[in-house]
């Protein structure tokens, strides 16, 4: 998709109705419904499936939804050839997939992108998670936190300035250098880090597979799709973190150099696929046996020099930065929070993580059985996701308690409860 502004992780989900009733919207919404239908019907060959299915649109603003279905409840109101609602609180709004009112759902935040391809490319995206299943694959949430670190960052810039020289190339024959260079930093990349083919692998096979879906059900024309990618990979070198934002430039870049020649080659890709080794194998690529030696000859030719010096005064910053947090979230007193049916929406370009204590999700939406909570100013995951510290509570009204940056809306049954003895905070249930 276009921006990383948001991703969800679904655990599980209690939903509830409002019973509100919904404000009718734009007709250009049922435009937005029609088209992705088209397209989807027209590209029904990439997967053997036709995409199309429930989406929901919704306004952040007002949580006004529009949906091209019916829903399971009965709780959607016809408004034209659409159906509206307005969604439940307990609801994160995100671009993701979403199970809800009894049906699986495409969800995506409005407004939609101006630009008809662009719209689609992210509803088609949207509509492969919620497919992902049915074709065989798995939604994985793995951490990625190495290309936080220096070398990983380097290494990874310096995979998509290559990746950026082969799209622009007018001939597959003439991207075959940059592509083997670009794959050469990254097995580089894999070896300074042991495991992290596999967890960059498996983010690969969720995120850039769903994104792949989208560049391709879009339809642009080659000049765009070149202007696309282009612009998609110098907004990914200002993302704040590349720990999960990395998929939605690299697999869809390969796939769709390898597209003209190869056209099912998504079809050949399963859950254990090892996408890396795919490729190399795919476009014919010869990757050298000495990659450290080949590494240093080349990166020149990608803005090397620039990288290093930038990634390095980042890390400087970095260290500074999470010493701060670890400060606040682990060192000093702080309000810790187990969860237990969880759902989070979150920004990935913007999470940093911290040695092995987790990551700093520094915006995020979190719903559970013990209410609501909305940070601005970061919260430290933990590693298993199955807890999250914030600082201490500073105010409490009724049941709204308010942090640095964060605002927690408590259901029946709980109550923060302060520990005397080592100044933390923990939230117990009645």
């Amino acid at each position: 998709m276009k921006n990383f502004i948001a991703a969800t992780v679904l655990f599980s989900q209690v939903i509830t109705a409002s019973g509100q009733t919904p404000v009718v919207k734009d007709d250009s919404l049922a435009i937005y419904f029609r088209e992705i239908k088209e397209a989807a019907w027209a590209h029904r060959g990439l997967w053997d499936k036709d995409l199309y299915g429930p989406i929901l649109l919704v306004n952040t603003a007002n949580r006004q939804l529009f949906s091209n279905v019916r829903d399971s409840a009965g709780l959607l109101k016809p408004v034209g050839s659409m159906y509206s609602y307005i969604l439940p609180e307990n609801v994160n709004i995100a671009n993701t997939s979403s199970h809800w009112s009894g049906k699986d759902w495409a969800m995506i935040k409005l407004p939609l992108p101006s630009n008809k391809e662009d719209r689609i490319n992210l509803m088609a995206h949207e509509l492969f998670h919620v497919a992902q299943p049915a074709l065989g694959f798995r939604l994985f949430n793995v951490e990625n936190n190495h290309l936080d670190q220096k070398d990983g960052r380097i290494y990874l810039r310096l995979e998509m300035v290559a990746l950026k020289k082969a799209i622009q190339c007018a001939s597959s024959a003439e991207s075959k250098k940059y592509l083997t260079d670009a794959l050469t930093f990254r097995m580089y990349r894999y070896s300074l880090y042991p495991g992290a083919d596999s967890s960059e692998n498996l983010l690969e096979l969720n995120e850039g597979m769903a994104e792949y879906t989208g560049v391709i059900i879009s339809n642009r024309i080659r000049a765009d799709a070149v202007k696309h990618f282009v612009q998609m990979i110098d907004d990914f070198m200002s993302n704040p973190t590349f720990v999960r934002s990395f998929p939605y430039v690299t697999t869809p870049v390969y796939g769709y150099l390898l597209y003209p020649a190869r056209a099912g080659w998504n079809r050949e890709i399963k859950v254990n696929t090892n996408l890396t080794a795919y490729f190399i194998r795919a476009f014919q690529l010869t990757l050298p046996a000495d990659l450290k030696t080949r590494v240093e000859e080349i990166s020149d030719q990608y803005t090397g020099k620039v990288i290093i010096a930038e990634e390095t005064e980042r890390e400087t910053n970095t260290k500074r930065l999470i010493a701060v947090y670890k400060s606040k979230f682990i060192e000093q007193p702080h309000f810790e929070i187990k969860l237990e049916k969880m759902n989070i929406g979150f920004d990935p370009g913007n999470i940093i993580p911290i040695e092995n204590k987790g990551s700093v999700y520094i915006n995020a939406r979190i719903t559970d059985n013990w209410g609501i909570l909305t940070v601005n100013n970061g919260c430290l995951m933990s590693p298993g996701w199955d807890k999250i510290s914030l600082s201490v509570p500073l105010k409490t009204e009724n049941k709204t308690v308010r942090g640095d940056g964060w605002t927690l809306e408590l259901t029946d049954g709980y109550m923060v409860s302060k520990n005397e003895n080592t100044g933390n905070y923990s939230l117990i249930k009645l």
